[in-house]
């Protein structure tokens, strides 16, 4: 009798203790070392430790029974060795579906769990070695960037001086373009209207007639004029006199001698040059500044304190889902193309918007086309690493607020330690 005794308080004794511990993490075990009572966690009560997993709930916060379902706010914690452990609610305990990978939750109940945290963690781990090799591959293409960037911004910055250096060249021609074009208007200005009709002077001192003319004009009296005649008697009007040119007298004995008042031939082609290449200089000044403050413009974008997000810009990424075709053109748009061709603005360019810990993980672009409902579309873009710079996915969560995934290696972050990973493992 004795000795049937002792074996039953043997196995009272092993049952109570293996009661105990169940669905207790290691840092919570300091609270089940005393035998004698038990303190509720939220130190609301103490209550005898017979009291503790004996399938009622003595504490509010549910923290006597860890290993069983009777209080609404236990947690029961699984240990999952070799994979991730973690809590599940106290309801589930021993309710006949395996939640804990170890099944240490179905300890009492007819469910047939195996231990499947071996494998799982197994699966696990490879994903997040996988998840290393790209950080560090993603870091590397970083850097890279980096470098990149800082090159461009130099370019972009000694683009912008010569730009502005041209700019003022082209300002002082084209003052000096213009003080010449206003010095010819003033000249025309002065310059005698013609006779009246009858007076048809058309030389000094000469008569107006044609014949008159004519019989000025040639000397050998042989009934023709030719250039050396031309040459020899003519001067132009309003001119010092002078002997014309052999071209200049063709020209006079082709189509007759310039009326008083008229500007000579060679004058009206000159103003008429100096006209085109005023307009010439004022349209490559125009375009020079137009180029000057488009490069400021981008130049002001926060591209990073290493300028490692300049690359992308002047650069669009394209994902087709379903009809749709998405756009986006980081700092400037995004937009969604219908089968059809019809072409929506989804935002443009607002902002950085990440967290503080990453201030460069989220874009912005608002102000898009209107929606019907009211209001305008707007998109909101997540950088995460990769190895490549795509764009992976587009979601409509609520009407005409969009999100993006966007890869590229410069969101990828230096980290101490990957999340995801317990020392358990």
């Amino acid at each position: 009798m004795h000795f049937h005794m002792i074996i039953v308080a043997v196995f009272w004794f092993g049952f109570v203790d293996s009661r105990k511990i169940r669905g207790i993490s290691s840092s919570y075990k300091r609270f089940f070392r005393e035998r004698k009572s038990f303190l509720c966690i939220d130190g609301s009560k103490i209550i005898p430790f017979e009291q503790v997993n004996d399938d009622y709930c003595d504490c509010e916060d549910g923290s006597d029974e860890p290993g069983t379902s009777a209080c609404p706010q236990g947690r029961f914690y699984c240990t999952n060795l070799g994979f991730r452990p973690h809590y599940i609610p106290s309801s589930r305990v021993n309710d006949g579906i395996c939640d804990c990978c170890d099944a240490s939750d179905e300890y009492n109940s007819h469910a047939h769990c195996q231990n499947a945290c071996w494998n799982l963690g197994q699966r696990e781990r490879a994903y997040v070695e996988g998840q290393m090799r790209t950080l560090d591959e993603g870091l590397q293409l970083k850097q890279q960037l980096i470098e990149e960037g800082v090159l461009l911004w130099r370019e972009k910055q000694a683009q912008l001086r010569e730009l502005q250096q041209v700019a003022e060249d082209l300002q002082t021609k084209l003052e000096e373009r213009r003080s010449r074009k206003q010095e010819a208007d003033r000249l025309k200005e002065q310059t005698p209207r013609p006779p009246e009709a009858g007076d048809g002077r058309l030389f000094r001192g000469q008569n107006s007639t044609v014949t008159g003319t004519f019989k000025l004009l040639d000397s050998n009296k042989d009934g023709s004029i030719t250039v050396d005649e031309v040459q020899a008697k003519v001067a132009l009007v309003h001119d010092e006199e002078r002997v014309l040119s052999e071209d200049e007298a063709v020209i006079k004995d082709t189509h007759g001698a310039p009326g008083v008042g008229e500007d000579p031939p060679l004058k009206v082609a000159d103003r008429e040059w100096e006209a085109t290449n005023l307009k010439k200089v004022e349209e490559a000044y125009d375009t020079v500044n137009m180029e000057i403050s488009d490069l400021r413009e981008k130049l002001a974008i926060d591209y990073g304190p290493d300028w490692e997000f300049l690359f992308l810009n002047s650069q669009c990424y394209k994902l087709k889902v379903y009809e749709y075709t998405y756009t986006l053109c980081p700092f400037n748009q995004v937009t969604q193309q219908s089968t059809a061709g019809t072409e929506v603005s989804l935002g443009r360019w607002g902002m950085w918007e990440g967290p503080p810990k990453n201030q460069y993980g989220r874009m912005v672009y608002e102000n898009g086309e209107p929606c019907w409902q009211g209001g305008s579309r707007s998109t909101t873009v997540t950088l995460t690493c990769g190895t490549e710079t795509a764009l992976r996915s587009v979601k409509e969560p609520s009407k005409c607020q969009y999100i993006m995934d966007f890869q590229t290696p410069v969101a990828c972050q230096p980290v101490l330690k990957q999340r995801g990973i317990h020392s358990e493992l």
